[in-house]
């Protein structure tokens, strides 16, 4: 066994727990209830019977658990969420309801529709709190009635593999349905706290989710440019319906100036950045010199990468103005595989595990005198085809896989990380982890005393 493999073995491990556990809603929920929901429903609700929550994403159901726990028997909630299915759990009060991601299913429709009709009907006394996380797009989506749902399953499938970053891959999504892009908020005349989860660069809550209670300030034609921009193998119907909105012949979505947003208020409490923050202090109480790139890193997983790999060449390479090692390097951010149809079929992994596959073939030559470690991983504890969070590099690795026959390069090409990283046992495999702030890229040069 290559030196210190069971302990970087932990230590990769604990800065993935570290990261989840910073994120997960009942960390932040109790500060949250009692400074500012509290307040917000005493001050626009004085009259309320009772307080509705509705909400989608995989953090769905550990944010009513929490937001349940705080509220005790002090309010009376009710109403529903969505999840991504194996996300759910036991509440109290609020139901939980699950559905297909990344590509939506008829359970994601009806439990939007329900959702959509709950929200037109609330009395305007009684508020509404809404919670939102990552993969909310695909569990609230309904499309508008000149679309048919299989084509916008299709859409969604086309979307999804053609390496458009998740805002220009929402701008389309709120203009082929009838509850993103603000839509919700327009449908509800009750007095809205919003309390989000990001995972996206920016915490921008208008492409988390799609924004269903955000302002939508992208156009059809931002729309048709993506389409366009992407070569996105759009269905006729969907053609057809974004070429009325350019005519003009199909309502836009709500934008920041309508009168309806002023009754929703909207919180962040965890993100890539404050994981990512967690992360980085966890590491330096170890004695590493922490390099984080921040959340904002985009771009296909291979290239991406090949940049990550190239900041690890310069540490062990001892350059001027880099950190001696022991050295961290972390990202965040989401990253992007561009497939073909024929790819999607036969592909298997994601975009982490594909990240790291690139590096591993980047540094395939590297000299591990210094030991190298690695972790890529979705904060869901899901990344892309397998059932797997991600996956690590451990020191040896690479002469290891050498010394098999494992070549990464040639797993780049078909897309089958998950094979490459399983034949050598190094599969990151969490289960749901009840919440998503996006991915967490570590890696390591050399290492501290570790005790």
């Amino acid at each position: 066994m290559a030196v210190g493999q069971d302990v970087v073995l932990g230590l990769l491990r604990s800065c993935f727990e570290v990261g989840v556990s910073s994120a997960q809603p009942s960390v932040g929920m109790a500060s949250i209830w009692a400074e500012q929901i509290k307040p917000w429903l005493e001050a626009k609700a004085p009259e309320r019977q009772q307080v509705w929550v509705v909400g989608a994403g995989k953090a769905a159901a550990s944010m009513v658990q929490a937001l349940e726990a705080c509220a005790g028997d002090s309010e009376r909630l009710k109403g529903v969420v969505v999840t991504r299915r194996g996300h759910g759990g036991p509440t109290r009060h609020v139901e939980v309801l699950e559905a297909a991601h990344p590509v939506p299913d008829e359970d994601g429709q009806r439990a939007a529709r329900r959702m959509f009709a709950l929200l037109s009907t609330v009395e305007t006394n009684d508020p509404v709190i809404a919670l939102i996380s990552g993969g909310g797009s695909s569990l609230l989506s309904v499309p508008v009635k000149e679309i048919p749902f299989v084509d916008l399953q299709q859409l969604n499938r086309s979307l999804l593999a053609c390496g458009a970053p998740i805002d220009e891959i929402n701008t389309v999504r709120k203009h082929v349905t009838q509850t993103l892009g603000g839509q919700m908020a327009q449908a509800c005349r009750s007095p809205v706290f919003q309390l989000v989860i990001s995972d996206v660069p920016g915490d921008d809550p208008a492409v988390i989710a799609s924004g269903p209670f955000c302002p939508d300030e992208t156009t059809f034609e931002d729309a048709m440019q993506v389409i366009r921009r992407w070569g996105v193998q759009a269905p006729h119907s969907v053609l057809r319906y974004l070429e009325k909105g350019l005519r003009g012949q199909a309502p836009e979505t709500p934008k920041a100036k309508s009168l309806v947003f002023r009754k929703v208020q909207t919180h962040t409490m965890a993100s890539n950045g404050l994981m990512l923050d967690a992360v980085a202090s966890h590491l330096s109480a170890m004695g590493f010199h922490v390099m984080s790139l921040g959340d904002g890193v985009e771009g296909e997983a291979a290239d991406v990468a090949k940049v990550h790999a190239a900041m690890v060449r310069q540490v062990m390479a001892k350059a001027a103005g880099w950190p001696e090692v022991p050295v961290a390097i972390l990202s965040g951010g989401e990253c992007s595989v561009t497939l073909t149809e024929a790819q999607m079929k036969q592909s298997r992994g994601g975009r982490n595990s594909e990240f790291l596959l690139s590096v591993a073939h980047e540094l395939r030559a590297l000299d591990e005198r210094v030991p190298f470690a690695a972790l890529a991983a979705d904060t869901d504890g899901i990344d892309g085809v397998g059932g797997h969070a991600g996956a690590l590099i451990l020191p040896g690795d690479l002469a290891q896989a050498a010394a098999r026959g494992l070549s990464a390069r040639w797993h780049l090409e078909q897309h089958t990380s998950y094979d490459y990283f399983k034949a050598m046992d190094r599969l990151l495999v969490t289960g749901p982890t009840m919440t998503n702030v996006n991915d967490l890229r570590v890696l390591i040069v050399g290492l501290p005393k570790l005790q």
